[in-house]
């Protein structure tokens, strides 16, 4: 059970990525966007994608909880989430150079280690 839960994690979670840098990529590139915004606002449009098929394919979440619970904690989790990827962004990107598009693969996995953590401790219990 939980390989194949991982594997449904890491197909939403691979497709929100491509959302997610998507769309960084296109406001930063396109729309001159700072790629600090451009990541945050990206990683926001990712996160209700991801909500919505992680609480229908992913986790087996407590159904006594309600839906507004359940949608608190992921916004919640994904605040803590967006965070730590803004905070690996600015030290890849300005403290050691590396480019906003390599830094963004570095915070996903990151964040995606995190987020399948969290996200089975809290929304399972």
């Amino acid at each position: 059970m939980l390989g194949k839960q991982i594997f449904r994690f890491l197909v939403v979670g691979g497709s929100a990525t491509v959302i997610d840098y998507g769309i960084m990529v296109a406001l930063t590139e396109l729309a001159g966007m700072n790629y600090l915004l451009s990541s945050g606002i990206s990683f926001s449009v990712s996160v209700v994608y991801n909500y919505i098929l992680s609480t229908k394919w992913v986790f087996l979440s407590n159904e006594s909880r309600n839906s507004v619970w359940k949608f608190t904690v992921f916004v919640v989790l994904s605040i803590i989430g967006l965070l730590i990827n803004l905070v690996f962004m600015w030290i890849f990107t300005d403290r050691l150079g590396i480019s906003y598009m390599i830094s963004k693969i570095g915070a996903t996995v990151v964040v995606m280690v995190y987020n399948f953590i969290s996200r089975k401790m809290i929304l399972e219990s």
